[in-house]
C-alpha cells in the first residue's frame, strides 16, 4: 500500500545526488519563451548535463501554454520535468512530478495549506507524483515573496532558517527550497546553508539569484544538493552557443561543489 511514498521522479533525483554530489536544475518559466524556444534549450540542457526542468515559477504558468511547453520539453529530452507552481493553475498531467510546495514562513495559511488542500485532488486524478517540499523565502524574497505574503527570513541570523527547515523535514517534506525571489542579486548565503544542512536530513534546494557557475559551487560546497539556475540562462537564451557553454559551466561548478564538500 505504502511502496510508492517515493515516486520514481524523487528516487531518480536521490540517486543522481549520491552519484554526482551537485545537481544543476533549469528553470524554464512558460511565459518567458514560446514553446519552441523552450524546447531547444531543453536539448542543449540535457547535453550540457542539466539534471531536470522545473517549470513553472510565475502566476503566468498554467493553461495550453504550460502543456505545449512540457510537450516541447519532453519531445526534446530524456530529463525529468518537474512542475515549480506559482498557484494553483501551475498543473500538467503531462510533467513528471510536482513540487508539493508549502510556504511555511507565509502570513497567510492558503499559501502554506489552503492551496494544497483545493489543489489535491485534481492532483490525484491526473495521476501526477508530488514531492512534498517545504519552500522557505529569504530576503529579499521579490515577486515570490511579496506574492506569497511571506514573513521573510533574513539573511544574517542563520539558525531561524534552520529552524523552519527542519520544522518542514518533521512535517514530511523530501526537499526543502530556499528562495530568494527569482532575480535576487545573490541566492542565500552560505553560511546560512551550511547551518542549514547541518541541521536537516532532506536535500535542499537553492533557488532565486544562482547568477553565476561560482555562485552554484558556493551552494552546493555549503551543502545544498540542487541549484535552480533560470534567469542567467533566459538572458542569454536567444545566443544557444552562449546558453549551451554557460549551463555546461553550472553543471561543472556544482558537481565541484560537491566533491569539495
Amino acid at each position: 500500500m505504502f511502496e510508492n511514498h517515493f515516486g520514481k521522479t524523487y528516487k531518480k533525483i536521490l540517486k543522481e545526488i549520491e552519484e554526482k554530489k551537485g545537481l544543476v536544475f533549469l528553470v524554464i518559466d512558460p511565459p518567458d519563451q514560446s514553446p519552441e524556444e523552450a524546447g531547444i534549450i531543453a536539448k542543449l540542457a540535457e547535453k550540457a548535463g542539466i539534471a531536470a526542468f522545473a517549470v513553472g515559477g510565475s502566476i503566468g504558468a498554467q493553461g495550453s501554454t504550460l502543456d505545449k511547453t512540457i510537450k516541447q520539453i519532453k519531445s526534446n529530452s530524456s530529463l525529468p520535468v518537474v512542475l515549480f507552481p506559482g498557484n494553483i493553475a501551475t498543473l500538467s498531467p503531462k510533467a513528471d512530478a510536482a513540487y508539493f510546495m508549502s510556504m511555511l514562513n507565509s502570513r497567510d495559511p492558503y499559501f502554506i495549506s489552503g492551496a494544497q488542500t483545493v489543489s489535491s485532488i485534481p492532483i490525484k486524478k491526473m495521476n501526477l507524483e508530488t514531492i512534498p517540499t517545504s519552500y522557505l523565502v529569504f530576503e529579499p524574497g521579490r515577486a515570490v515573496g511579496w506574492v506569497g505574503q511571506a514573513n521573510l527570513i533574513p539573511r544574517d541570523v542563520p539558525y531561524v532558517g534552520a529552524a523552519a527547515a527542519l520544522a518542514g523535514q518533521y512535517n514530511g517534506s523530501h526537499l526543502v527550497i530556499l528562495e530568494s525571489g527569482s532575480g535576487a542579486s545573490s541566492p542565500v548565503p552560505p553560511e546560512n546553508i551550511k547551518v542549514i544542512a547541518s541541521t536537516i536530513d532532506i536535500p535542499i534546494i537553492v533557488a532565486g539569484g544562482v547568477k553565476t557557475p561560482k555562485m552554484a559551487f558556493d551552494s552546493i560546497q555549503a551543502g545544498a544538493s540542487i541549484v535552480h539556475v533560470g534567469t542567467a540562462v533566459d538572458n542569454v537564451h536567444k545566443n544557444k552557443e552562449k546558453a549551451f557553454k554557460l549551463m555546461k559551466e553550472f553543471v561543472v561548478s556544482a558537481r565541484e561543489g560537491g566533491k569539495k564538500r
